[in-house]
């Protein structure tokens, strides 16, 4: 039986114990003082894994490209984890799981790890734990991480804070291209896929695509528009080809660590922020509350000042 000492945890995951490394995850999700301990002891050991966003409309297929991608990854030897996000239950806030079934071909391979997380209302098409999930596959070795958005169309542009490499997925006759646009999906992706390349329309939505980037201006890397039709492997190779191009891409302009740099900068920012509204909430249930909130009620102090003194006296 696993205990719930992570420690003793860390020791069992790195051993192949699948229940153990979804207790770490489990424990960094809910933000207890054991799920500190955990990152406190991965988190140095991390920073090697490379880590591909996946992301798109619902119904672009990301699931099965993913699984695909994961065959190549396998066929190469690496050892590999996926973060699916799934929507979350309205009724008990737990992941649908619909991800981890489509990748149930997976379930016995030990060189693979699958792990569905609920969006919980978090807007960005990511989970707020993504972040904590993969410093704990990281910091238990394994070199390639999956990310897989939740699907939800214009908002899902916060993959980037994550991802080295970032796969945006779109299908024939994906819809107006100047919303498409608008949506950040041109100005985060790497990669393109237009996946279901064997539907009527895929000719001008390859054009519409590449006139949009050609709109975008020029960068280092000039991402490569994809066709794929991933039910049935054809193309997928060449993206996971596509890929390790674009990861050379990035360690040839020392480019890669500056940009993970710059994400763990942000990470820290928003987690400092976090920190922040949990001590505020605590805050707002002391006596000092109620008696700065009497002062507030009755026009005698501004809520913004009071605020700010609060916060202040936080300890």
């Amino acid at each position: 039986m696993l205990s719930g000492d992570p420690e003793e945890l860390v020791e069992a995951a790195r051993a192949g114990d699948r229940r153990a490394i979804g207790r770490l995850i489990t424990m960094v999700e809910e933000g207890d003082p054991a799920g500190s301990a955990v990152l406190t002891l991965l988190y140095p050991q991390g920073g090697n894994a490379y880590v591909v966003g996946l992301t798109g409309a619902p119904g672009s297929g990301k699931s099965t490209l993913t699984d695909g991608l994961i065959r190549h990854a396998r066929a190469d030897g690496s050892t590999v984890g996926v973060l699916a996000t799934d929507p979350s239950s309205p009724f008990t806030g737990g992941a649908i799981l619909g991800d981890r079934i489509r990748m149930q071909d997976h379930a016995s391979d030990p060189g693979v790890y699958i792990r569905s997380m609920g969006s919980r209302g978090h807007l960005g098409g990511v989970s707020a734990a993504t972040p904590k999930a993969l410093t704990v596959l990281d910091g238990l070795g394994l070199p390639y991480l999956f990310v897989e958005t939740v699907g939800v169309g214009q908002a899902e542009v916060e993959i980037v804070e994550s991802a080295d490499t970032t796969v945006v997925i779109v299908i024939p006759g994906w819809g107006d291209s100047v919303q498409a646009n608008k949506a950040g999906l041109l100005e985060i992706g790497d990669l393109f896929v237009v996946n279901k390349s064997d539907r009527e329309g895929v000719d001008d939505t390859v054009r519409d695509l590449r006139q949009m980037l050609e709109m975008g201006g020029a960068r280092s890397w000039q991402p490569p528009i994809l066709m794929t039709v991933a039910t049935t492997g054809a193309g997928v190779g060449e993206v996971w080809q596509a890929i390790g191009r674009h990861r050379w891409h990035l360690i040839d302009h020392d480019e890669l660590e500056p940009e993970r740099e710059l994400r763990l900068e942000r990470e820290l920012r928003r987690a400092l922020a976090s920190e922040l509204a949990r001590r505020a909430e605590r805050e707002a249930g002391s006596n000092r509350f109620g008696t700065v909130l009497q002062r507030v009620t009755g026009r005698q102090l501004d809520p913004w000042t009071a605020a700010r003194r609060l916060l202040d006296e936080l300890d």
